[in-house]
C-alpha cells in the first residue's frame, strides 16, 4: 500500500511539472527551467502554509498555498519568456540558468528568514506548517492534488485537441510563420504556454514539498524531479494522456527509491544507494532507446522572426 501511495504521489508531481513542459514546447519554446519554476512555486507555497495558524479553515488553506505557488511560478517563467520570446536568447542556456538561480535563491532566502526570526526558531510557526499540511490528506493515504491531478489530464486533453486556443498553440509550435500568416499572434501564444507551464510547475512544486518531502530549506532544490518530468513528457510523446502514462511509470520507480527499506528480502542484496538511482537510471536508458522516435514540435527551441518567411 505504501508503494502505491508513493507511487500516485510523485506521479501527480511529475504530472503537474510534465504537462508544463508540453505546453510550454507545443508553443514552440524549450522549457528547461522546470526544476528552478518548480522550486519557487514550492518556495511560495511553503511560505503560504508557515504563515497561516491553525484553525484556518482547510478550504482558505488548500486554495492560498496553490494560489502562492502558480503565482511564484508564473513569475518566475516570465524569465525565459522574456529571454526566449523577446531578447531571443538561447532557451537552454536560459533554462539552465534559472535552475542554478532558482536553488540558489531558495537557500539564501529561507537561510534569511530563518535568521531574521526572534532566537532562530519559532516552534508555534513551524507547528502550524506541520498542521496546515495535513489539511491536503484524505482518508490519510491520498491528498487533494490526486484530484486536481484527473481535473488536469481532462482539461489539458480537451484544451489541446478540442478548443481553438490549443490547435493555435500546437500550430505556433510546428509552423509559427504560416500560424502568422492567418492571424494568430505567435508571440502571444508562446507567452501563453510558457504562463501555462508556470502554472503547472509552480502547482508540481508545492506538491513535491508538501506531499513527497518534509523538508523545505532547499539545499538540494527538487532533487531533479524537473529533469525527471521533462523525461516523462519526451517518453509521453508530448501528448497528454501518454504523459500521464508514462509519469505512473516513472512514478513508480522514484516510489521505489523511497520504499526500498520495507523490501527486507532485497535490501541485503542490492545496496539502499542503487534504489536511489533507479529513477534517474530509468530515465536515461528509456530516452537511449525512445529519443530517436520521438516527434518533438518541429519549431521548438527556434525563435520566430516575424520576417522570415
Amino acid at each position: 500500500m505504501l508503494l502505491i501511495q508513493y507511487t500516485l504521489i510523485y506521479a501527480t508531481v511529475l504530472i503537474f511539472v510534465a504537462f508544463g513542459g508540453m505546453f510550454s514546447e507545443r508553443s514552440g519554446v524549450i522549457n528547461l527551467g522546470l526544476e528552478g519554476i518548480m522550486v519557487m512555486g514550492a518556495l511560495g507555497g511553503a511560505f503560504m502554509l508557515y504563515s497561516l495558524p491553525v484553525g484556518t479553515p482547510a478550504f482558505v488553506i488548500i486554495l492560498l498555498t496553490i494560489l502562492a505557488s502558480v503565482l511564484f511560478g508564473m513569475i518566475y517563467s516570465l524569465f525565459l519568456a522574456v529571454a526566449a520570446i523577446n531578447f531571443r536568447a538561447d532557451q537552454t542556456l536560459v533554462g539552465t540558468a534559472m535552475n542554478m538561480l532558482a536553488t540558489a535563491g531558495a537557500v539564501v532566502i529561507v537561510k534569511a528568514f530563518n535568521n531574521a526570526r526572534s532566537g532562530g526558531t519559532n516552534p508555534s510557526a513551524i507547528l502550524d506548517y506541520i498542521e496546515n499540511r495535513k489539511v491536503f490528506l484524505i482518508g490519510g493515504d491520498f491528498n487533494i492534488y490526486m484530484i486536481l491531478t484527473i481535473v488536469l489530464i481532462i482539461a489539458a486533453y480537451i484544451v489541446l485537441n478540442k478548443t481553438q486556443f490549443g490547435l493555435r498553440l500546437m500550430a505556433c509550435g510546428e509552423h509559427p510563420q504560416a500560424a502568422d500568416s492567418v492571424g494568430i499572434n505567435v508571440y502571444k501564444m508562446r507567452y501563453a504556454g510558457v504562463l501555462i507551464s508556470g502554472f503547472c510547475g509552480g502547482i508540481g512544486g508545492i506538491i513535491y514539498i508538501s506531499a513527497a518531502n518534509s523538508q523545505w530549506d532547499f539545499m538540494y532544490g527538487v532533487a531533479g524531479a524537473g529533469f525527471l518530468a521533462l523525461a516523462v513528457m519526451i517518453f509521453g510523446q508530448w501528448n497528454p494522456l501518454r504523459i500521464a502514462a508514462s509519469a505512473l511509470l516513472f512514478g513508480a520507480f522514484r516510489a521505489v527509491a523511497d520504499t526500498y527499506s520495507a523490501f527486507d528480502l532485497l535490501i541485503h542484496l542490492v545496496p539502499g544507494d542503487v534504489y536511489k538511482m533507479l529513477p534517474y537510471i530509468i530515465s536515461l536508458v528509456v530516452l537511449a532507446f525512445t529519443s530517436k522516435k520521438s516527434r518533438a514540435p518541429k519549431a521548438e527551441g527556434i525563435p520566430y522572426d516575424k520576417g522570415v518567411r
